[in-house]
């Protein structure tokens, strides 16, 4: 430990200098980089020499008129040797000491510069002080890279842990935190490289490679009526030379490599484990592009014991002497050691939840709406409020595209209501993807993707259960789309032929829900519309802003995930391309779906109600009453809701004591225009927006983004692998259109049901691709940082907000009590299901890995 923390610097009476020993904690860049020449020899040299990291105090109390009236500045100071016998470290961090002068009239210090004259960065974490006179301990929560100072204008600037609204901050940091943020918001021109600490917006203009040939074309995302998008962080890459609106790409190579903010990357510990499932990963996608040339239906399932074979023996390949040969051309070493335990044997699948109890329970009708609830994808469902279906496509576009199930095809399955009765019990419900879908159909299956628009009806049983009444299956029709949908209903059957048919007509309602969970679900109303609100946070909320300190755990991660995602899975010719039936037109699809995205209906609550699956009810838990009362995502989000709508009306009732200095916090009113007329510019007209003039305004709306980035993340990621990794559960891609009655498709279906069915599905290699993607990212690193906790425990000094936050933690430590209780008691029926697998997605905490629980903070996977 340290000694004595506090010396006197001139022995004698009337001294008022002291000596404040602190401590800084940071990360060099040869921890991560084992071959910079720079980081591990360079500087080691200037180490020895000393006087290469250097620090000023900045007084909270008195200015300087030399500097431009900005805080006092205090005597420079310099590292130390390393402190060895400090424990308690993260393996790769290292502890310094330092040495401030201080006196009683420098006062309180409100910040501090930092000077970097190594060769390389280092990640800054903290730097802490302690026993300053009359003060206390003072600590900083750097947690940022310092380059060096060559590449900046001016020493890097740190504030304390202590939160001010803009009008409250002292006179002598005022400037300083002004400063900081028009850095941070930089000046909208030039390529942006890692030093660059600039948060800024642009198009998803990124995802094509027009240079590379028409297939490579896709349109701008963002900045047209046509295709409305979020923004997302601006790289400022130069333009191909085929599109001056097309931004160009880095080579694949260099993946990783895409421009955010150099404290928006991965940490190292994230860094490691993201690289090593990759790799693991990717070694099972060479595999089965191995083994498929061989095999006797190439690139085919042959029956679901093929499938179950990849979790339950490994992927085998078979040496003869063209396999052999392809074998010594694969140039990557590291690969061939994951790939080869015994010679022959090669990497097996982890088992998914979804047949670990039961092989075959997946195939259940039960099993098969229950997901609707409780399934990876459990935000779609909704009352059913008219019968037959009505559509709301413009009819001179798109014809007549109103359901054609009639009472006919559901009655006699209404356990003795007629269709009207049923309605108004609130008994029938919908998942629909007809809207959405049809006016992509005819394009994607122009391609080698075999799609309908789908819509199916529900019936809620008296246990609380769910049971399929009938399917519709909808093309456009084949004169033209103006001249409205040809449509099949199917209804249940379990035996013969259509108990098959049956099978199928559930397999392409699957497709739909895949293609919609991963694309829009996911992908658009998570990453994508959380990205804006991040990046308005660094631009016009300094960290020294109460809800900047709120909401900075909630975008950890995003940008850097989000910037992989355009180079290698949404970008033309990707993986998801690659692996989700609408292929080319995948992220058009999400742009159309984007125009109808309202903020406020992403609170919980409001999309409950929305969709009629709730009601406002004063006597319920929360406030409402749900209309399918074992509701698993929907039972247990409310409660995870309303901790965090608590949490959040405490913390901000703390600093906010009325509306008025809502109205007046010019940081917070600048950040939200920022947000909606540059982060989600296309809906800046919109006029569903709060205004942003009371404490409910506010409260809703951080409550709102922090569900989005969290629980509503985590319901819709972490349960890919436990549901999706078996691929037949969850297909993303259709090949075959259902087999016509009398038609040699319809004979084969026959005489060979299982092979119809994975002949239609995703084929080897798609499945292979699609499941070593999904379980990539339904792991956990071993840095997550979930709901409820934080990285540091001194992220602020205000003692109410720490003390509301620690009962915001208890809280959902009660909820956490309160899903295990309800997953182990019988009477919730769909929170297991056939399948016998508990609904843990929305479980707050969880450890590393592949878990299929636990809520991060932010979208960060």
């Amino acid at each position: 430990m340290l000694n004595k923390l506090v010396e006197t610097l001139i022995p004698g009476e009337g001294s008022n200098k002291k000596i404040i020993k602190g401590r800084v904690v940071l990360m060099k860049k040869n921890v991560l980089d084992f071959n910079d020449f720079n980081a591990s020899i360079l500087d080691g040299l200037s180490e020895l020499l000393g006087k290469r990291v250097s620090f000023q105090l900045v007084s909270a109390v008195n200015s300087d008129p030399a500097n431009g009236s900005k805080g006092k500045l205090g005597k420079r100071s310099y590292l130390e040797k390393w402190i060895t016998n400090l424990t308690g470290l993260t393996p790769g961090e290292s502890a310094f000491g330092v040495k401030f002068e201080w006196s009683e009239d420098f006062g309180i210090p409100g910040a501090i510069t930092v000077k970097n004259e190594h060769n390389s960065q280092f990640y800054l974490k903290t730097i802490t002080l302690d026993d300053i006179p009359g003060h206390g301990t003072v600590n900083f929560i750097c947690n940022s890279w310092v380059y060096p100072s060559d590449r900046y204008t001016t020493d890097r600037v740190f504030f304390s842990n202590k939160a001010y609204l803009p009008h409250e901050t002292p006179a002598p940091l005022s400037k300083y935190r002004e400063e900081e943020l028009e850095i941070l918001r930089g000046n909208g021109e030039g390529e942006l490289k890692e030093w660059d600490r600039v948060y800024d917006y642009a198009y998803y203009n990124d995802l094509g490679d027009p240079d590379k040939g028409e297939k490579y074309v896709r349109p701008v995302l963002g900045g047209s009526s046509e295709y409305p998008y979020p923004r997302r962080a601006r790289t400022g890459r130069p333009p191909t030379k085929t599109d001056p609106n097309t931004e160009s790409r880095l080579p694949l190579i260099k993946g990783l490599d895409v421009y955010v903010p150099r404290d928006e990357r991965f940490g190292h510990l994230k860094m490691s484990d993201f690289l090593g499932y990759a790799l693991k990963s990717l070694s099972q996608d060479l595999s089965a592009v191995l083994q498929s040339i061989f095999d006797k239906t190439p690139n085919e399932f042959d029956s679901f014991q093929d499938v179950l074979d990849l979790y339950e023996g490994g992927i085998k390949l078979p040496m003869n002497p063209i396999a052999e040969k392809i074998w010594e051309n694969i140039p990557f070493e590291i690969l061939k050691a994951f790939l080869q335990s015994d010679g022959a044997q090669l990497f097996k699948l982890p088992m998914p939840d979804v047949i670990k109890e039961d092989k075959s329970a997946w195939r259940t009708d039960e099993e098969f709406a229950r997901e609707m609830l409780a399934g990876v994808n459990p935000v779609l469902i909704s009352r059913l409020e008219e019968f037959p279906p009505v559509s709301k496509l413009d009819p001179q576009t798109y014809g007549n595209q109103n359901s054609t199930i009639t009472k006919e095809h559901i009655e006699q399955n209404l356990d003795g209501l007629s269709v009207n009765e049923a309605l108004q019990k609130n008994r029938l419900f919908i998942l629909d993807h007809h809207d959405s879908m049809m006016p992509y159909v005819a394009r994607i299956n122009s391609t080698s993707s075999k799609v309908y628009a789908t819509r199916t009806i529900l019936f809620l049983k008296d246990g609380g259960t769910l049971k399929p009444l009938a399917i519709e299956l909808s093309l456009p029709h084949p004169e033209g789309e103006q001249k409205g949908a040809i449509s099949r209903v199917f209804t249940p059957a379990h035996d013969g032929v259509e108990g098959s048919v049956w099978q199928l007509a559930k397999a392409y309602v699957s497709v739909s829900d895949s293609g919609h969970h991963q694309l829009i679900s996911h992908w658009s109303q998570t990453h994508a519309v959380i990205e804006p609100f991040g990046i308005a946070t660094y631009r016009q909320l300094s960290v020294l802003h109460p809800i900047h300190k709120l909401l900075y755990p909630h975008f950890r991660y995003t940008m850097d995930i989000n910037a992989v995602a355009r180079q290698i899975l949404l970008n033309a010719e990707g993986l998801l391309e690659k692996t989700v039936f609408p292929g080319k037109y995948a992220m058009e699809w999400s742009s159309a779906t984007y125009k109808s995205w309202v903020f406020t209906d992403q609170a919980l609550p409001a999309d409950l109600v929305k969709r009629g699956v709730a009601v406002k009810d004063s006597e319920s838990p929360h406030g409402y009453k749900l209309l399918i009362e074992d509701y698993p995502y929907a039972l247990d989000g409310l409660e995870i809701w309303s901790a965090i709508e608590t949490w959040v009306k405490e913390y901000c009732s703390f600093y906010y004591t009325s509306d008025d200095m809502i109205i007046g916090d010019t940081e917070l009113q600048s950040w939200w225009k920022d947000i909606r007329e540059k982060g989600h510019g296309d809906k800046k007209d919109e006029t569903w927006w709060p205004e942003m003039k009371t404490l409910d305004e506010l409260t809703q709306t951080l409550t709102t983004i922090i569900w989005i980035a969290s629980a509503l993340h985590a319901a819709l990621n972490f349960g890919q692998y436990p549901y999706a990794g078996y691929a037949p559960n969850r297909p993303t891609i259709s090949r075959r259109f259902m087999p016509e009655p009398n038609s040699p498709e319809y004979e084969e279906l026959t005489a060979n049901p299982d092979g119809v069915f994975l002949k239609t599905v995703s084929n080897k290699l798609q499945t292979l691709i699609g499941i070593s993607l999904i379980e990539l990212l339904s792991r956990h690193s071993s840095d997550e940082v979930y709901l409820g906790q934080r990285e540091n425990p001194n992220w602020t000094v205000d003692a109410e907000p720490l003390q509301a936050f620690e009962r915001f933690g208890k809280k959902l430590v009660e909820i956490e009590d309160g899903i295990i209780e309800k997953n182990s008691n019988g009477e919730w029926k769909n929170r297991v299901g056939p399948v016998k697998l508990g609904y843990t997605l929305l479980y707050p905490t969880s450890g590393e890995g592949l878990t299929g629980r636990g809520i991060p903070n932010s979208t960060s996977i």
